[in-house]
C-alpha cells in the first residue's frame, strides 16, 4: 500500500435544493487503501459518494483525484480518470444480457485489446457470471447482480471504486465473499475503494480506515482496527 493520497476532499459541501446534506466535509484515502465510511442513517454517506461521482454538483470545495483538481469535470471524464461508482441498488440493466452490461464498462477504453482483457478478468474472478454471460440481467440472482455491477465497473480498471451499501438485499455468506473480494483487489491490483456501508462490523473488517460520519459532517476518521477494538469509540460513534 501507497502512503500517498489518491483521493483528497477539502470543505465539501453538497446536497438537494437549497438543503446541503454534506457540511464541509474532509477527509483523504491512501492510494492502495480501504476506507469505509459508516454511520446512521441520513449521515450523508450516499450523498458523499453521489458529490465524488458527479452525480451531484458540490456548492462549495475541493476534490481531487491523483493530484488533480476535479471541480468542474464532466461525469464521463471522472471516469476517463480512473473513478468508477457502483451506486446503492447497483444499476444493473435488466434487459440486457450479462456480457453486455460487462461490456459497457469499456465502452470508453480505447485500448479495446486491453479491454477485452479486463472482460476476460472479470469472466475469470466472478465464475457464475461466466457462466451466465446470456442470461439477461433479470434472471440473475442478487448476489449475482452486485457481482454484475462490481465487473462492469472494473472492466474500465478504475484507480477509484465508490461502491455504495454493496451488502443491501444479500445473504451474510455472499456479504462475506463480497468484502473478502474487496481485499483481494486491493492486494493484487492496488485498487483504492471508498465503501459505504451500513453493515459496520463487515465493513471494519476489510477495510484500512473507518471514517465515521453524523449530520454531514466527519466526526472521526481513524485505523480501523482502532475503531473496532476501542470500546468507547464503538460505543460513542456506532452504538455498539
Amino acid at each position: 500500500m501507497s502512503g500517498e493520497d489518491l483521493l483528497v476532499v477539502r470543505g465539501l459541501v453538497a446536497g438537494y435544493g437549497a438543503a446541503p446534506v454534506l457540511q464541509a466535509v474532509d477527509l483523504s484515502v491512501p492510494a492502495g487503501t480501504i476506507a469505509a465510511v459508516v454511520g446512521a442513517n441520513g449521515a450523508g454517506k450516499t450523498t458523499l459518494l453521489r458529490a465524488l461521482s458527479g452525480m451531484i454538483r458540490p456548492t462549495a470545495g475541493q476534490v481531487v483525484l491523483a493530484g488533480e483538481d476535479l471541480r468542474g469535470t464532466p461525469v464521463e471524464q471522472l471516469v476517463r480518470r480512473g473513478m468508477a461508482h457502483v451506486p446503492e441498488g447497483r444499476g444493473v440493466i435488466s434487459e440486457l444480457t450479462v456480457d453486455e452490461n460487462l461490456r459497457l464498462g469499456g465502452l470508453w477504453r480505447r485500448d479495446r485489446a486491453d479491454a477485452g482483457r479486463a472482460l476476460d478478468e472479470v469472466y475469470q474472478l466472478f465464475e457464475p457470471l461466466a457462466r451466465r454471460r446470456r442470461h439477461l440481467g433479470h434472471q440473475l440472482s442478487g448476489g449475482e447482480r452486485q457481482m454484475l455491477a462490481l465487473g462492469r465497473a472494473l472492466v474500465g480498471r478504475p484507480r477509484l471504486l465508490l461502491l455504495d451499501e454493496p451488502s443491501l438485499g444479500l445473504a451474510p455468506r455472499v456479504v462475506a465473499r463480497t468484502m473478502a473480494l474487496l481485499r483481494q483487489l486491493r492486494d493484487r491490483t492496488g485498487l483504492t475503494v471508498l465503501l459505504v456501508e451500513q453493515n459496520v462490523r463487515s465493513a471494519l473488517a476489510v477495510a484500512d480506515q473507518g471514517v465515521v460520519m453524523a449530520l454531514g459532517r466527519v466526526v472521526i476518521a481513524a485505523p480501523a482496527t482502532q475503531l473496532r477494538d476501542d470500546a468507547d469509540l464503538r460505543h460513542a460513534y456506532l452504538g455498539f
